[in-house]
């Protein structure tokens, strides 16, 4: 599936989408996929996958419609966890879904998702993201790692370098920090 966000919010689906910028969905996640995320953020009323197109990549990724870097990134993680050829098609397939006809400046998208996050956490309170990676559709790996709080200062400050890979991330506007969440055992 590429890259794909997913928020855990306490604030309903049509919120959440009602504070997106333009260009960015929010999809509900099956119930089954949605649990990991609900144990850790059990005040979610909503857990979303934040997609813009097919995928999440253009939140992280510059899309190359010359020399097709993003894609080549993509088929080099591929490779790195074994993806067969044929999920590899398929997997690119949707990234290129995602594609505008004219792409968005670089770091357009990493201000849109920090403007986003500030605004919800300003409306909706403490939220978990948690960024994933995978060719399939479906919620590829439960969080491993403990939450880490950011501080939405840091969002604000490095739109560029908030998010982290497979690692929930904990956003509330300021401390102290919430102590409604654990880490399940």
């Amino acid at each position: 599936m590429c890259y794909v966000l997913h928020l855990a919010s306490p604030v309903t689906l049509s919120e959440v989408r009602s504070m997106l910028p333009p260009g960015l969905a929010a999809d509900p996640l099956p119930r089954t996929e949605a649990e990991p995320l609900r144990r850790l953020l059990p005040d979610a009323v909503t857990v979303a996958r934040l997609l813009r197109g097919a995928c999440s990549c253009d939140l992280l990724l510059d899309r190359d419609p010359v020399h097709h870097a993003d894609e080549r990134h993509l088929r080099a993680r591929y490779a790195e966890l074994g993806v067969p050829r044929d999920e590899v098609i398929r997997a690119l397939e949707r990234h290129r879904r995602g594609a505008l006809p004219h792409p968005r400046p670089h770091g357009a998208w990493d201000r849109a998702l920090a403007a986003f996050v500030a605004e919800h956490a300003r409306c909706a309170g403490p939220s978990l993201y948690h960024l994933d990676f995978g060719p399939r559709l479906g919620f590829e790996r439960p969080p491993a790692a403990p939450v880490t709080p950011v501080p939405l200062a840091r969002v604000r400050e490095d739109p560029e370098g908030w998010l982290v890979e497979a690692e929930p991330l904990l956003v509330a506007r300021e401390a102290p920090w919430p102590t409604t969440w654990v880490m399940p055992e």
